[in-house]
């Protein structure tokens, strides 16, 4: 028996793939606790009713590391609320001071870990009488004070919390990422995904007035205070998910430009250390209209104009904060400067700019329910890079890319990981999730339907959240295409395909092995337009013309081959 691989990539890397890419992946745990449950799921005390909009303010003491302010919380009651409690999540050591219902009514609320339960009363909420949307019924707000030293961040972007930095001149330099870790780590909110600020957000930031404070969306007001600091006022008119919300406070320095993109003018917004604004400026030109050149064409206009683009630049090495990216990449190419594919491809664009960026249509547009299902986040963002390099070199070029990233699986755990929980899957949602998708492009094996399936996604589920189950199922729909058992097998086990085969008599014999039942993924030969049909049971064609060269899969398979 003869064992070919002949589609495992060759190239080289010191380091994986999952040490290098910019999120936070959370522990993986073996058992879970109800505060796992409360963090993950839609609780009782979740469901009744839906978050229309954040107004935070948020004042940092540098010295101490200490952050005080407010989160008026606007929402919506979608179901009966009599009796009910309300859950705010806020994590420990932060402290809750106080929460005033319709700026009137002080709650009664006790803590249990992370969660706060405010005791709403007998007969304060009343459901209004079946809205056509859930954001249409009658609004109430509950603001939320609090204080406390948030968990600063050891390692960040990949360890979240409060990052406390001086630039390279001594000055400070604050900001927050939280991914995963959640942003009830440093203000009060409902910490579920499946939960945006239907009419967005507010962040106002006082800082002293030597430095700057910037954040999502649009500047709307800058206030000179009395005791020398300042108050920035940013909103945001789109849908955000909580952990994009974020402040950044240095000594910024701003410059801007416009793209004619499919929506008319797109502003774009810069803001760097004063120091770097001449090579920022470099950097950013060379690399960000190419990127939304390419991105519009595959996945259509970018989904918040109204807040317009902006890059952000934070010292961790970035995060896809929404209308405000965080840039860390030290306004090099490649990934600080390495290719993570080892193809030769990754070193010609900025890889933070270029992957962050494709979170804006792939994680805020389209965001999932349950970070469980964050490949639909991580593995199409994925695939957006390998685009782009299609877009600069060509289509072998993107392939090869795709292919080099391989070296970098490593089949540890299912990439979908446990629901409910607040724990996503493997590390592999990154570069398995960009076979994957690679994969399902070419078995629809029509290039206009599979952009017609890219942007009809972020069309379909604009600024929504949606379960992957709910975009595995476009993709077939869309491509006519039953892609079902594609997506269990890589999504939801560890095994790599083996086809199975055997010639003789002039015919051959196959089949799909260490697959889930049914699997059925057609197989090109490689250089030809010849498919063979595998499913988990023996199948035979006979051996003709095609076959003059042997057989060998075309590698944009990530499958394993093996002659019996």
């Amino acid at each position: 028996m003869k064992f070919i691989r002949p589609l495992v990539c060759t190239a080289f890397l010191l380091v994986s793939a999952a040490s290098f890419l910019a999120a936070q992946p959370l522990q993986q745990k073996k058992t879970y606790t109800r505060q796992d449950t409360l963090r993950g799921s839609n609780t009782p005390e979740r469901a009744w009713w839906n978050v229309t909009h954040y107004a935070i303010s948020v004042t940092p003491d540098y010295v101490s590391k200490t952050i005080s302010g407010s989160n008026k919380i606007g929402f919506a009651v979608i179901a009966d609320a009599a009796g009910k409690q309300m859950q705010i999540d806020l994590q420990e050591p932060m402290l809750v001071d106080s929460m005033v219902l319709d700026g009137k009514k002080k709650l009664n609320y006790k803590r249990e870990g992370n969660v706060f339960f405010a005791d709403m009363g007998k007969n304060e909420m009343r459901v209004a009488a079946k809205p056509a949307q859930p954001w249409e019924a009658p609004e109430h707000t509950l603001q939320v004070y609090f204080h406390g030293k948030p968990r600063e961040a050891r390692n960040p972007p990949w360890d979240g919390g409060w990052i406390w930095r001086k630039d390279d001149q001594g000055r400070p330099w604050m900001t927050v990422a939280c991914q995963g870790l959640g942003a009830s780590v440093w203000y009060p909110c409902k910490d579920i995904q499946a939960d945006e600020p239907d009419n967005g957000a507010s962040i106002e930031v006082t800082v002293p007035d030597t430095l700057v404070a910037v954040a999502n969306g649009r500047l709307a007001s800058k206030t000179a205070n009395k005791n020398k600091t300042t108050t920035y006022t940013w909103k945001v008119l789109s849908p955000i998910n909580n952990y994009d919300i974020v402040p950044y406070i240095g000594k910024y320095v701003h410059f801007d430009d416009n793209y004619e993109g499919e929506k008319g003018k797109l502003t774009l917004d810069y803001w760097v250390m004063d120091y770097n604004a001449d090579i920022a400026l470099k950097q950013f030109t060379a690399n960000v209209k190419p990127m939304l050149k390419c991105f519009e064409f595959w996945f259509g206009p970018y989904p918040f104009y109204e807040d317009g683009y902006k890059l952000v630049e934070s010292s961790h090495l970035g995060m896809e904060h929404q209308s405000a990216v965080a840039y860390g990449n030290r306004f090099k190419n490649g990934y600080l400067g390495q290719d993570l594919s080892g193809s030769g491809y990754g070193k010609s664009w900025d890889y933070i700019i270029v992957h962050e960026s494709g979170h804006e249509w792939f994680g805020n547009n389209i965001t999932t329910n349950d970070i469980a299902d964050m490949w639909v986040h991580e593995g199409i963002t994925d695939y957006s890079e390998s685009l782009f390099v299609e877009s600069l070199f060509g289509r072998e070029a993107g392939s090869q890319y795709t292919r080099g990233l391989r070296n970098n699986i490593e089949n540890d755990i299912p990439v979908i990981g446990p629901y409910g929980v607040n724990q996503e899957g493997s590390g592999d949602m990154y570069n398995k999730g960009n076979n994957l998708i690679h994969m399902i492009r070419q078995v629809i094996n029509d290039d206009i339907v599979f952009r017609k399936i890219m942007r009809g996604l972020n069309s379909e589920f604009y600024h929504k959240t949606v379960d992957s189950k709910e975009v595995e199922a476009y993709f077939s729909r869309e491509s006519g295409k039953d892609l079902s058992k594609i997506f269990d097998q890589y999504l939801r086990t560890t095994q790599v395909p083996i086809l199975e085969y055997r010639i003789k008599d002039g015919v051959m014999m196959f089949e799909w092995t260490n697959a889930v039942p049914g699997f059925n993924m057609p197989i090109r030969l490689s250089g030809t337009d010849y498919w063979i049909k595998p499913n988990t049971f023996w199948q035979q064609v006979p051996v003709d013309e095609n076959f003059k060269n042997g057989f060998k899969v075309d590698p944009d398979f990530y499958c394993e081959v093996r002659v019996l």
